[in-house]
C-alpha cells in the first residue's frame, strides 16, 4: 500500500515527466520543420504557410530567433484568449461542448475540494481507529472514513457532506445542461444550409415483386409526402468497388511521385521491384508498371461498377430521402410511417461526412443478432479483463511482489525502488493494460451496424466507461483490498469480513491517485508534445510522401479521440464524487488534471484537431447520464460503507439522495434532451421562411443531387474522373426513365419521373 513518501515520490516524478513534455513542445513548436505537426488544422485549411520559406538553409529546419524563445509560454494565454462563439465557428460546436466536459468537472470539485478540506479533514484526522486495528494502512488512510470508529457521531459531518455534494452537482449538471441546449439550439438555427437538413434516411423497405427499391421508395413518399419530397438516393453495396478505388488511388500516388522523380532527373528513367513493399521481385521500369497496374485495376473497376449498376441484390433496401423544406424532413424523420412499425424506418440522416459507408450495406433484419453477438462478447471481455488488473493491483501490494519473485525482494525493499512501485508502477501498468482496448471497443460498434462515425464513436465510449467502471474501479478496489487485507480475512470470521471490507475500500484511494497523476497529469502533457505524431510525420515525410497530397495525409490528425477520451474523463468525475466524502485527500490530483486538460485541449483544439463532422453536440446526453451515474453510485456505496460502521441512522437519510437525483436525471430528461433528438418544428419552419425570403430561387434540388452519393461515384479530390465510378451513360442522374409496373401506382397523386414516355401507361385498374 503505497505511503505518503510513496505518493510523493510518484508526484514528484510525474510533475517533472508533464513539466519536461511541457517544456520540450514549448521548444519544439517553434522549429519550423515541426510546423506541420503542431499546426496541422491551419495548414490543411490553407490559412498558413511555411515560417521560413528563404535564408540560409537550416533556418528551414531551426528557429534562430533568440527572441521567440523568451515567449515560450505564450501558447498558454493564447489557447485561452478566442472567445467562445469565435471557437464554435473555428472548430464546430462538438468540439466545444467537448471543453465544457473539463470545465464542468472544474465547476464541480473546486467548491466540493475547499468544502471537504475544512470540514471532513480535520474530522478524520483526529481520530486514532486505524492505529488499534489490525488492517494494512498508511498515514493518507487517516485523512478517510476509515479512521473514524464505529458508532461515532462524527459521521453526521459526512452525511451532511454527501447532501452538499448532490445538490452542488445537480446544480452545475442542470446549469450546464440549459446552457448546451440553448447552445445547441442556436447552432442549428444559425448554421449554413445543409444536405442532412433537408434528409432522412430510410431503413428497412419493404421488397416488392413489381417494383425496384428505388421506384417503391419515389412511389411511397410521392403519396404520402406529396407537398414535400423532392428526390431520394438509393444505396448500393460498393464495398468492394470502394476497395478498388482506394487501390487505384495508391497505384495512381505512386506513379504521380515516379512521373515528379523522372521530370527532376530525365537522364535516368525510375525503376522499381515488383515483389513485397518494392523490396522483393524482378526490377521493372516503375511508370509503366504503375501505368499497367492501374490500366488492370481500371478494368477490375469496370467490371464491379457494371455489376453494382446491374445486379438488383446490390441495392440495399435503405434510402436517403430529401424534403423540399426542413419543415418537411423534421415531419418525416420524427414520425411513423405506417401502421407496422418495422417497417419504413426513418431516422435523421447524418451529415455526408459523418456516414460510415461500409455499415449502410449490412441488412437491417441482422442488427438486432449482431448486437446480442456484441453483447455477449463485451461481457466475456469483461470477465477476462479481471485477471490483467489483478496482476496491476498485486504490483501495488510488495508482500506479493516478494512471493512471487523472491529474489527481487532486497532490491524491492530499498526506499527508492518500493516508493516508486508503490507510488507510480501500478498506475503506469494499468495505463499499459488500456492501451489497445478502444481499438477492441471500436471494432465491436463497427460490427454493430451503426452508420455513422459519430454514434460509432458514442457507443465506443459507452462501452468503454462500462469497462471503467467494473473493471478499473469496482475490479481495483475489489482486488486490491482482497490482496492487501487477505491476512486479515483468513484470522477473522466471515461476521467480520464486511466490515473489514467497508474499511479497506476507502483505502484503495492511494492507488487511484498513482493513476491520476500518470495518467492525468503526465498523461494530458504529454498529449500536447505529439510525441507518437512528431516522429510518424518525420519517418512518413522522409521516406513515403510523393506528392503535396501525401503530406497532408501525413500530417492529418482527425478529430478528438471521443470515443477513448471521454470515458476517461467520465472515470476522474466518479473518482471524484465517490471519494470526496470518503477520502477527500484524492480531490486535488483530480482538479489538477481537469484545469491542465482544459488548458491543453483547447489549444489542440484551436490548432491540431480537424474535426471530421458535426453532430451539434448529440454526445451531451450521455455525458449528463453518466455523471448522475457516478453521483448514485457515490451514494450507494457511502450508504454501505455507513451500515459497516454501525450507524444505522444514516440509512433512512441517504436512501433519499438516490431517489432525488433519479427523479432530477428525469427532469433533465424530459426538459432538455428533445433538444439534441429531434428537431422543433417551429425552428424548422422559421429558418425555411428566412430562406425563401432571401433565396427564393435557390435550386435546391441541384444542391442535393450528389450530396448523399457513395463516395466511390464521385470525382473525390480530383476534377477529372479518373476515379470517378459513375459512366458515360449517366445511370446516376435523375433523367433516367424506368416504366412502373406496381399496382398502387393509380393511388400516386403525382406525376412520376419513371412514368415514362415511351408509350408505357401504368397498369390498368381491373373491373
Amino acid at each position: 500500500m503505497a505511503t505518503i513518501n510513496d505518493i510523493g515520490v510518484s508526484a514528484a516524478f510525474n510533475v517533472l515527466t508533464a513539466i519536461a513534455f511541457l517544456l520540450a513542445f514549448a521548444f519544439l513548436r517553434l522549429q519550423p520543420i515541426n510546423d506541420r505537426v503542431y499546426f496541422p488544422k491551419w495548414y490543411l485549411r490553407g490559412m498558413r504557410d511555411n515560417p521560413i520559406t528563404s535564408g540560409a538553409a537550416v533556418q528551414k529546419f531551426v528557429n534562430l530567433d533568440a527572441r521567440s524563445y523568451l515567449k515560450f509560454l505564450n501558447w498558454m494565454p493564447a489557447a485561452l484568449k478566442m472567445p467562445q462563439d469565435e471557437l464554435i465557428n473555428h472548430a464546430g460546436l462538438d468540439s466545444v461542448v467537448y471543453l465544457r466536459i473539463y470545465l464542468t468537472g472544474l465547476k464541480i470539485f473546486v467548491p466540493i475540494t475547499v468544502l471537504a478540506f475544512i470540514v471532513l479533514v480535520p474530522v478524520n484526522w483526529t481520530n486514532d481507529t486505524l492505529e488499534s486495528m489490525t488492517v494494512v494502512h498508511s498515514n493518507i488512510d487517516k485523512l478517510s472514513i476509515s479512521n473514524i470508529p464505529t458508532g461515532s457521531k462524527r459521521f453526521i459531518a459526512h452525511l451532511a457532506m454527501a447532501y452538499a455534494i448532490t445538490f452542488w452537482t445537480c446544480y452545475v449538471l442542470r446549469r450546464e445542461y440549459q446552457i448546451i441546449a440553448d447552445m445547441r439550439l442556436r447552432f442549428l438555427a444559425s448554421e449554413k444550409r445543409r444536405p442532412d437538413q433537408f434528409t432522412v434516411l430510410v431503413r428497412n423497405i419493404p421488397q416488392d415483386p413489381d417494383e425496384s427499391i428505388s421506384e417503391l421508395v419515389e412511389h411511397f413518399f410521392l403519396v404520402n409526402h406529396p407537398d414535400h419530397y423532392l428526390r431520394h438516393q438509393v444505396v448500393y453495396n460498393a464495398n468492394k468497388l470502394a476497395d478498388l478505388v482506394e487501390k487505384k488511388k495508391k497505384m495512381q500516388n505512386w506513379l504521380d511521385y515516379y512521373r515528379l522523380k523522372y521530370e527532376r532527373n530525365p537522364s535516368k528513367r525510375p525503376t522499381t521491384k515488383t515483389g513485397f513493399l518494392g523490396c522483393f521481385g524482378s526490377n521493372v521500369d516503375a511508370i509503366d508498371y504503375y501505368k499497367s497496374e492501374i490500366e488492370k485495376i481500371g478494368k477490375e473497376e469496370t467490371e464491379e461498377r457494371k455489376k453494382v449498376m446491374k445486379d438488383p441484390n446490390s441495392v440495399v433496401p435503405a434510402a436517403f430521402v430529401s424534403f423540399r423544406s426542413r419543415w418537411g424532413a423534421a415531419v418525416c424523420a420524427q414520425t411513423q410511417q405506417t401502421s407496422n412499425p418495422t417497417v419504413w424506418l426513418t431516422e435523421w440522416a447524418p451529415e455526408p461526412r459523418d456516414v460510415y459507408w461500409n455499415n449502410l450495406s449490412i441488412p437491417f433484419v441482422s442488427l438486432t443478432v449482431r448486437r446480442l453477438i456484441i453483447a455477449v462478447a463485451f461481457f466475456f471481455l469483461n470477465f477476462f479483463y479481471v485477471i490483467p488488473i489483478a496482476f496491476v493491483q498485486s504490483l501495488a501490494n510488495l508482500e506479493g511482489i516478494e512471493k512471487a519473485l523472491p529474489f527481487l525482494k532486497p532490491l524491492v525493499e530499498l526506499p527508492m525502488i518500493k516508493s516508486f512501485i508503490q507510488g507510480f508502477l501500478p498506475g503506469i501498468a494499468l495505463k499499459i493494460f488500456l492501451i489497445v482496448l478502444p481499438t477492441i471497443l471500436m471494432f465491436m460498434s463497427k460490427f454493430e451496424g451503426l452508420i455513422s462515425q459519430s454514434s460509432l464513436e458514442r457507443r465506443s465510449a459507452s462501452k468503454y466507461y462500462i469497462f471503467l467502471f467494473f473493471n478499473v474501479f469496482l475490479g481495483s478496489v475489489i482486488t486490491g483490498s482482497a490482496l492487501e487485507q487477505l491476512k486479515t480475512y483468513l484470522h477473522k470470521s466471515a461476521n467480520d469480513i464486511p466490515r473489514i471490507v467497508g474499511v479497506s475500500i476507502p483505502m484503495k484511494a492511494t492507488f487511484f491517485i498513482t493513476y491520476v497523476m500518470v495518467d492525468g497529469w503526465t498523461g494530458v502533457a504529454g498529449e500536447i508534445l505529439r510525441l507518437k505524431p512528431l516522429i510518424f510525420y518525420h519517418l512518413k515525410n522522409f521516406f513515403l510522401v510523393k506528392t503535396e497530397k501525401d503530406r497532408e495525409e501525413a500530417m492529418d490528425p482527425g478529430s478528438i479521440c471521443f470515443d477513448s477520451c471521454e470515458p476517461r474523463i467520465q472515470l476522474y468525475f466518479l473518482l471524484g464524487l465517490v471519494y470526496a466524502a470518503v477520502t477527500p485527500f484524492i480531490l486535488p490530483f483530480i482538479l489538477v488534471f481537469f484545469g491542465l486538460a482544459y488548458v491543453v485541449y483547447r489549444h489542440q483544439i484551436i490548432n491540431v484537431y480537424n474535426q471530421q463532422y458535426e453532430s451539434g453536440a448529440q454526445f451531451w446526453p450521455s455525458v449528463h447520464g453518466r455523471i448522475i451515474t457516478a453521483l448514485i453510485v457515490s451514494q450507494l456505496l457511502l450508504l454501505g460503507l455507513l451500515s459497516t460502521k454501525d450507524f444505522e441512522e444514516s440509512t433512512p437519510a441517504l436512501i433519499v439522495l438516490p431517489v432525488l437525483t433519479f427523479w432530477f436525471y428525469k427532469y433533465c430528461k424530459h426538459r432538455y434532451e428533445p433538444a439534441f433528438v429531434r428537431n422543433p418544428l417551429q425552428e424548422a419552419m422559421r429558418k425555411d421562411t428566412l430562406e425563401r425570403a432571401r433565396e427564393p430561387n435557390f435550386d435546391l434540388r441541384t444542391y442535393l443531387a450528389n450530396s448523399y452519393l457513395h463516395p466511390v461515384f464521385k470525382g473525390g479530390d480530383h476534377d477529372d474522373d479518373r476515379y470517378s465510378a459513375v459512366d458515360e451513360d449517366g445511370w446516376m442522374e435523375e433523367e433516367v426513365i424506368v416504366p412502373t409496373k406496381r399496382h398502387s401506382r393509380r393511388t400516386t397523386p403525382a406525376q412520376s419521373k419513371y412514368d415514362g414516355s415511351d408509350g408505357l401507361s401504368s397498369v390498368p385498374e381491373k373491373s
